[in-house]
This record gives C-alpha cells, structure tokens and sequence, in this order.
C-alpha cells in the first residue's frame, strides 16, 4: 500500500506576527504609508544569531508570539506545522514522545536504544522519550531542524533535532500570568517572573504551570477516566553576570506527568474473548489493569560563557537529568488477563559539552566542541500472557559516549560562502540484561531464564559535513549540502535468546547519508519569502523495533511475543519541500509549507528472505503542506484583535512498524483533514483574551497502535484529540 501525506495547515490569525512553516514574523502593523516587509526570526541553528534567511540550513522556527496564535500547547502542535516531520505521544502515554524528521526517527521507547531526533532544552540533549512531549510554556523560541545534525550540536542525531529555547534573564522585572478554561473540563494556569536580585549582576526567573483536562474516555467496567491529562511543571533559573564578559547561568526543569493511560480502540475482535466486540468510541476501554500511567523528570544545569577576546568565545554546558515511569499496558484493552504487562523505566545522565566560537569579523567563523555523555538507563517489564505465562524484562543499558566535533563558515568571495564540518564519536553501549519466567504472577519464584548477560559493544563514527552557498542577490541565497547522521547500535534489553538466540546479538549502528540542495528568496521588496530544499538520503542498517510471536511451550503455536530489535537493511529516502510567506497587505498574511516524501526499503532481510518490496516505513508520509490566510486590525480604543483559521490534511500512512508479509495488512491511517480557529483581542495594555479551537469537525484519525494479532489477537489503534476549545485570559507586566 502506497502511503501519501498531505498536511495543509491554513492559519487564519489576524497577526503579522504569527511564524508558522519557516517562523518569519511580521511586524507590527504599520500606517499605510509606511513600507510593509516581512521580518526573518532570529536563529542559533548554527550556535550564532542568524536570520532564517541567511542559514543554509532546512530549519523551521516559531517565536513565543507564533506558538500562542498558533495554539502549540506541547511539542506535538508542532506536527502540522512543519514540512515532514511527524510528532505525537507514544500509545499509552501523554507525555512519552514519539518524533520523525523525513521518515527517520524511533517510535519504541524502550531504554537503551538511542532516538532518531533529538529533542534539546536549553542546549541539553534529552535523552530518553519518556517526559520528552514537552508542553510549552514559557518559552523563547522553539527551532526544528531537518536532516541529520552532529557538527554543531552534543549528541549526535540521524535525522533532526527540535530545540527548546526557554526566556532567558532580564535586568527588568517582567512576567506574565495566564488561565485557560476549556471543553472536557480544561483548566491549566501558567505563570512566570523574572529579573534582578537586588543589581542587575543576578538576575532569576520563575515560570509554573498546571495543565488539566478530564478524560476524552472512560473506562465502562470501573468508571474511571481514561486519555485525561494531568500535569505540573516548573523551571527555575538563576544568573550571575559577573562582567559584560563572563556570565553564569543555572537552570533547573521539573514535570510530573499524573496523567492516565490513553484508550486504545479494539480495531478488530480478539479471538480469545468473542463476548467483547469492538467499542463505538475511540476512547473508551474497558481495561483490566489500574489506571496508572505516571512519569516524573528533572533536570539541572549549569551555563558559563565567557567573551575570552574581542574574537573568541567560551561556553561550557554541564547537565543532570533523570525521569521515571510507571506504567500499566493492557494490551487486549479487556478484563480479560491476555497480554497484561505492568513496566518501570528509569534513567539517569550527566553531560558535559565545552565550546569555544570564533568570529573575527573577517571571512572565516565558526564552531568547536568536545561533548561527553554518561547514561544510565533501565527498568523491568512484568508480563502476564493469558494468566498462565509470567516473564519480565529487565536489565540496564549503560552508554559512555565521547565526541569532538567542529563546523567552519568561509567567505570565499562576496558571493560563494563555504561551510565544513566534521565530528568523531567513540561510544560504548553496555547491556546488563536478565529476563526470567516465573511461576504466577508474584514474579518471586524463577522457573526458567530466556537471556542472561552483561556484555559491552564500542560503535566508532566520524561524520562530516560540506556545503556550498552562493548568495546570487541580495534576496537569492543558494545552497547544496552533504552530510552524515549517525546513531549508535547496541543491544536488545527485551532478548528472547531461548526462542530466538539471534536476539541476544547486538544489532547494528544506523547511518544517514543525506544530499541536499536548496534556496532561499525574498521577493516584492521582502513581502514574499520563498525557500526551497529538495534531499536525497541513503539510510542504511535501518534500526526497527518490532513485535516477534513465538512458541512459547513447543506445541507448535505462536502463543507469546517479545519485542525483537534489529537492523531491517537499506533504504532511499528523498524528498521536496516548499515553505513560503506572503504579505500582500500590513492586515493580510499567507503562509504555509508543501512537501513531498518518497521512502522505499532497499534491503530488508527477514527469515533469510529480501522482503523489501513487502515493507513500507513507518511515519513518512508522501505529501504534506500547509496554506494560512492571516489578518489582524487595530481598534479605535486601542490593541488590536486577530482571528485565525486553520485546516490540515494528511493523506494515508502507516501507523506502526511491523514485519507484515504479502496480503497482510499493517495499522495505517487513511487521509483525513483537520479544521482549527482562534480568536485573540489584545487590549492595547497589560491584558489580552483568545478562544481557540482544534479539530472542530471532530475528525477520526489514528496516530499508531498495536498489531499482535498472531499470538494475542490484538489489534488496536491510538487516536489524536477529539473536538477542543478553550478560552484563555493573559496578564504580561
């Protein structure tokens, strides 16, 4: 089956201001007789303040203004807005995140196994899913990144990185407090203050929020709400600007995700309980487990930049994060004991990243760095299939990481500018892993053990990068770029090696070969901006976390499963993508993005067989795009008001990763659109009011699931939010 993906996001938002594919925002509006012009937002895709504009480099960002007229509330939002990428909560969980940038990307958050794209806060690589879906608040700008980054940035990742730029620090005291109330019993509260302590010397910020929401569902059997979302998050910082030269920063993050599980839809009858048919509702379940689906994750660190000379700069990054979670899988969603598994997940990581800038105001800039990562991460997995098979999952991945890295801008003449790069990883994964079975279900009495070892693998990657830019006008950049993403192998914590001795092997690291070329133009005296990439990516030793039945009791039936890692072969992934902003009046704006996707397996070795022709890769939508209309007006007593309407559309696509053969069909998602509007008065002064709406025509639309039907009978979807809209009141001071 042919997957294609057209997203068509059209943003009504009566505001210049709004930046939604490429993150332009526009000015304020103008008397008429002044000139109307498109304003490029300020990046650091390249650690140095650029325009959006001047960066060779696929990079779409949204401002903190962008992100309220634009309704982002988590990092998920960001899905639609963003030519080929692909964002959204893992299955069961709200905040576990799930992400892909041109069809690259990891959707099984099993501890140890490294994610495709890289979400950073603050310049701190986070490491594990769990936690990951950050909800926004506070925040600067957040800067998508498609393609694989290493040269400029900690860990390495193969195909993007999202970058979470929180406020900085103020000398003035300022903040904001903000309440929103909506449908499903919506009630979130965020707030925020900053400035000096005592002399503009220190300087700290306080930023909180509460975020609740009854549940989408219920479960029928106990009443209780399911899909609900109830979360507090808070960060704190704090800074010593010791002299114009040196500065000390320290941040600290907290959330606590007390959400429930997400219902999971029977997509078809399970055999093994015929008395419960599929449900109407998307949402409900009628789950035999304990609603509990808890994460908890925090972080601190500490920043020094120091101005060394006139040329040179200095930056040391030093982090701690940790997060657990706990978490109840009732995979056949009955009170039915079939596949019941309860999971814990913890980790722990320390990174270290030193970075020395150089500009020197003449024809060469650039970059170098040295980042070390220490992580630790583990857990334990009960499993209970059918009442009669106990087993559990557990075990640590530690990961001991060290890379040097570097990224040089030459101006070759005025108009050819040239940019190199180049990293050396050296990794070590080691994998500490004992998965038992057990008597019952206390899991105290061992009766059999599946995979038992301790062994250590070390991957060894140097990754480089060129590209080429020629400013052909002012208003015309040009460029063409090669790179190399690399992501590290290791083990498979989940080994079934009785069954299948194959997984107890380690599998492979995973490396992208990506080409593109690209432009970027503004027309019609900056009213019109216009860029453009088009990429072609080898993938190989594609990384693939899929679910294996086996026979568990030698009777010569699949009656149990495990999660199987390996490395699925080769692939081509290539692609198109526009972005573009058109201000025809200072009241008017179009925005959007098209995109196009072409993701084919080359080589998928399977049983000794070449199956690629029967695979398709998960989350890599063919077509994407989006279309805004925009218009803002002042009022005659002042402020203004701005309304937005928005539609997206996704063609059909595979939901999930899975080994199907000829005739067998995977979870996918048929093409659906999505409608969304708001309505934002600012008053001219300290308060301003909104109404917003998400998928007003409460469209059906799956984002993944289960498919374990040849061992359990499970065949179940996970689905995106229903009808919301919410009214939100806001004090800046």
């Amino acid at each position: 089956m042919k997957r294609n993906h057209l997203s068509l996001a059209i943003g009504l938002t009566l505001s210049l201001a709004a930046v939604q594919a490429q993150a332009q925002s526009a000015p304020a509006a103008a008397p008429s007789s002044e000139a109307v012009t498109l304003d490029a937002v300020q990046v650091t895709a390249r650690k140095r303040e650029e325009t959006l504009q001047e960066v060779p480099v696929a990079v779409t960002a949204f401002t903190a203004d962008s992100i309220d007229k634009l309704n982002i509330r988590d990092l998920g939002d960001l899905d639609a807005q963003v030519p080929n990428l692909t964002v959204y909560a893992a299955r069961g969980s709200s905040s576990t995140v799930t992400a892909y940038i041109r069809g690259v990307g990891q959707s099984d958050p099993l501890w140890g196994v490294d994610p495709g794209v890289g979400i950073y806060l603050d310049d701190v690589y986070i490491a594990r899913p769990q936690g990951a879906l950050l909800d926004v608040f506070d925040v600067e700008r957040v800067e998508v990144l498609r393609g694989p980054q290493g040269t400029l940035y900690g860990k390495n990742t193969v195909g993007g990185a999202i970058k979470y730029i929180s406020r900085g620090l103020s000398a003035e005291t300022e903040g904001m407090a903000q309440l929103t109330v909506g449908n499903y019993g919506q009630l979130d509260v965020k707030g925020a203050i900053g400035g000096s302590l005592g002399s503009d010397a220190l300087r700290a910020r306080v930023a909180v929020a509460s975020l609740h929401r009854d549940g989408f569902g219920e479960n029928t059997v106990t009443g209780q709400e399911v899909s609900d979302k109830e979360i507090l998050a808070a960060r704190a910082q704090v800074g010593a600007f010791i002299s114009d030269d040196f500065n000390i920063q320290v941040a600290f993050d907290w959330m606590d995700d007390q959400s429930g599980v997400r219902g999971a839809k029977m997509l078809s009858a399970n055999r093994f309980v015929p008395t419960a048919p599929p449900m109407a509702s998307r949402y409900d379940v009628r789950n035999g487990m304990p609603n509990v689906n808890d994460t908890s994750m925090t972080g601190v660190s500490a920043v020094a930049n120091w101005r060394i000379s006139d040329d040179w700069g200095f930056k040391f990054v030093s982090a701690r994060r940790e997060s657990d979670t706990e978490t109840n899988i009732d995979f056949d969603t009955t009170q039915a004991t079939i596949a019941d598994v309860k999971a814990f997940y913890s980790d722990e990581q320390i990174s270290h990243e030193l970075q020395f800038n150089y500009d020197g105001g003449g024809r060469a800039r650039g970059v170098m760095g040295v980042y070390y990562f220490d992580g630790e991460a583990g857990g334990q997995v009960l499993n209970n299939f059918f009442g009669l098979l106990f087993g559990d999952t557990q075990g640590t991945v530690y990961t001991d990481s060290i890379a040097v890295y570097g990224d040089w801008s030459f101006d070759l003449t005025n108009k050819w500018k040239l940019d190199a790069g180049l990293r050396w990883t050296d990794e070590d994964k080691r994998a500490d892993v004992l998965n038992r079975g057990y008597s019952d279900r206390t899991y105290t009495t061992p009766i059999s053990v599946v995979a038992d070892f301790d062994r250590t693998i070390n991957f060894t990657n140097v990754a480089p990068k060129i590209s080429l830019g020629y400013q052909a006008t002012d208003d015309i950049l040009v460029y063409g770029l090669a790179t190399r993403g690399f992501k590290s192998g290791g083990y498979n914590i989940r080994a079934q090696a009785t069954a299948v001795p194959r997984s107890a092997e380690p599998f492979d690291d995973e490396v992208v070969d990506s080409f593109e070329v690209g432009t970027k133009m503004s027309f019609l005296d900056q009213r019109l901006f216009l860029n453009l990439s088009a990429f072609h990516n080898k993938y190989e030793d594609i990384q693939l976390s899929v679910f294996t039945s086996y026979d568990s009791n030698g009777d010569g039936t699949n009656d149990a499963f495990f999660g199987d890692f390996t490395n699925a072969g080769k692939g081509t992934v290539q692609g198109l993508e526009v972005e573009y902003q058109w201000l025809p009046t200072r009241n008017w704006l179009v925005s959007g993005n098209l995109a196009f996707l072409d993701a084919e397996y080359d080589e998928f070795i399977y049983a000794g067989l070449n199956i690629a022709d029967e695979q398709e890769f998960t989350n890599a939508p063919e077509f994407s795009g989006a279309i805004n209309v925009e218009y803002r007006t002042d009022l005659a007593s002042g402020g203004n008001l701005a309304a937005r309407v928005g539609y997206s559309y996704q063609d059909d696509v595979v939901a999930t990763t899975e080994i199907v053969r000829t005739g067998a069909l995977p979870i996918t998602q048929d093409g659906y659109g999505l409608v969304n509007a708001g309505v934002i008065w600012n008053t001219g002064g300290s308060w301003s009011f909104s109404l917003q709406g998400t998928n007003l025509t409460d469209k059906e639309y799956r984002t993944t699931g289960y498919n374990l039907n040849a061992a359990l009978g499970v065949v179940t979807g996970f689905y995106g939010p229903p009808r919301q809209y919410s009214l939100s009141a806001r004090y800046d001071f």
